[in-house]
């Protein structure tokens, strides 16, 4: 039973990407999987409980990547630009349509505003987190953790709409510049890569 849940729900994130929130049909993701409409409406209900599920499922996704990422055994530096490179929409984070996607409709829709505010509280917390470690190793200085967490998510959710929404406006090679250049500075480095 779990299993064909999960089945559903990663059906419904490629729907999601592939066609837009507004577009997916309950029938695009039992047709993807070759199983009735009644079966997803069973596991569901209705299409905005698999929309907010099928995010939610995403964000542990991402989540679950991004404490793998902060959890090695190296300094908070690295493991911050790993995060970072990582996230950023020029590294290899999958999804950022299906983000841009969701932020949209979290606009009309409370469960999924909920969705995204908690993925977004969570991001923000782990980075904050890491920071506050590797200030108190004296890696590098920081004095407002949790400003430099919010600043670098709203820099990357940002680029990540100009990269997606708006191809060919930013090199991606000027992207991750950016990326790494406000790392530095949030940390009080000498420039990125240093």
């Amino acid at each position: 039973m779990a299993e064909r849940r999960e089945e559903m729900l990663r059906a419904a994130i490629e729907q999601i990407e592939e066609r837009g929130v507004a577009a997916v049909r309950i029938s695009d993701v039992a047709s993807a999987l070759g199983v009735s409409n009644a079966l997803v409406l069973y596991h569901f209900a209705t299409k905005e409980r698999l929309v907010a599920a099928a995010f939610a499922h995403a964000a542990e996704a991402d989540l679950a990547r991004l404490r793998k990422l902060l959890s090695r055994r190296t300094t908070a530096l690295r493991r911050l630009r790993a995060a970072v490179r990582w996230y950023a929409p020029t590294g290899q984070a999958k999804g950022w349509r299906l983000w841009i996607e969701g932020w949209a409709v979290s606009l009309r829709d409370p469960a999924l505003r909920e969705v995204a505010r908690d993925l977004d509280r969570q991001w923000k917390a782990a980075l904050t987190e890491v920071i506050e470690e590797g200030v108190e190793a004296g890696e590098f200085t920081c004095p407002d953790p949790a400003g430099a967490a919010l600043r670098l998510t709203a820099l990357l959710d940002g680029l990540a709409v100009q990269l997606t929404s708006y191809t060919g406006t930013i090199p991606r090679s000027r992207a991750r510049t950016w990326a790494e250049e406000a790392l530095a500075r949030e940390l009080e480095l000498p420039g990125p890569g240093r």
